[in-house]
């Protein structure tokens, strides 16, 4: 079952050079893509495309590799029946190879437009209860729902996904994993923390919420993103990970109002290279990365997506897809 894929960034590249990456990363092995979904990057020197848009072309620029947002939070900027309509549309283009992973999100992206940002836990509320309503609309049924936080009358999808699309749910800690487990169809976190353990009882808890709704989580997807360089110049990549995404580093960012991306920049302010050392694996030696990566094989974890952060993804893709990917293949 293991997938091995590639995480793609609009946070540092403008669409179009996306796209040229998500077409070598398909002929390189990659078999699928997750692909972040914001309104602001995390630094003034970052980019933000809409991500459906892409999305689309994406879909129609390839044949095999899988497309799915990395994440999409469908509670605030969107009302969750656009994003259903938005994921069924990839789908009907991409002919069925989708998925969508969601989460609650951040104040970068939610606050700027909508000027509200709830405490976490009426976020989560809401994302469970926005997951329900994009479940009714994929049926192509007439929808009146009628929740605490959305409301529909006689709404309609007349566009269906091409796939019963599986939806992932983010997880960063162990308490919000037994959610995951509960209300969806997979689960998304990010590695590269140094307690590994912690990765132990996020699995756990998704497994029991899993249970506890009366499932198996034996072939449910079990995500992880992981950050990487192999065949490029690492300490540009640490450079390039400090300039595009230290305050993703940085928890703050997930819980408080950090809504500008030089608010951002400031909260990452801390993260030096080696705390991306730390968290990564940067090496040209096709061993070490498999070491890396097999840890997490090992832990449970179903889906890899390996993000780099260098300047030229190509050359990284070809290299890494010629190296690294098949002799993980053959470890499993």
């Amino acid at each position: 079952m293991l997938k091995l894929g590639y995480k793609i960034a609009p946070e540092q590249f403008p669409p179009s050079e996306m796209l040229q990456q998500v077409i070598t990363a398909e002929k390189s092995g990659f078999e699928s893509i997750d692909a972040s979904d914001h309104f602001h990057p995390w630094s003034e020197s970052g980019q933000a495309c809409f991500i459906w848009s892409w999305l689309g072309a994406a879909a129609v620029s390839t044949q095999s590799i899988e497309l799915g947002t990395g994440l999409t939070c469908p509670i605030l900027r969107y009302n969750p029946a656009v994003i259903a309509q938005a994921a069924a549309t990839v789908s009907s283009l991409a002919g069925g190879r989708t998925y969508l992973a969601v989460g609650t999100g951040e104040a970068l992206n939610e606050y700027p437009v909508t000027l509200e940002w709830p405490e976490y836990e009426e976020r989560q509320i809401r994302m469970v209860e926005a997951i329900g309503l994009i479940r009714e609309l994929w049926t192509g049924q007439k929808v009146s729902f009628d929740g605490c936080y959305y409301r529909t009358k006689k709404a309609k999808l007349y566009t269906l996904p091409k796939n019963n699309i599986p939806i992932y749910i983010s997880s960063l800690v162990p308490e919000s994993a037994y959610v995951a487990g509960y209300y969806g169809d997979g689960l998304l976190t990010v590695g590269g923390e140094p307690d590994i353990h912690k990765y132990e009882q996020i699995l756990s808890q998704f497994e029991k919420g899993a249970q506890d709704s009366g499932k198996s989580t034996e072939n449910m997807p079990k995500a992880i993103e992981l950050f990487v360089d192999y065949g490029v110049d690492p300490e540009a990549s640490i450079e390039n990970f400090m300039k595009y995404w230290a305050g993703a580093l940085i928890p703050a960012l997930f819980l408080n109002k950090v809504y500008t991306p030089e608010m951002s920049a400031q909260n990452g302010k801390v993260v030096g290279p080696e705390a991306i050392r730390k968290q990564a694996c940067f090496s040209e030696n096709p061993e070490d990365h498999i070491s890396f990566v097999k840890k997490y094989i090992d832990l449970g974890f179903t889906h890899i997506y390996f993000h780099s952060a260098a300047s030229d993804q190509i050359t990284f893709l070809k290299a890494y897809g010629k190296d690294i990917l098949p002799a993980l293949k053959e470890k499993v």
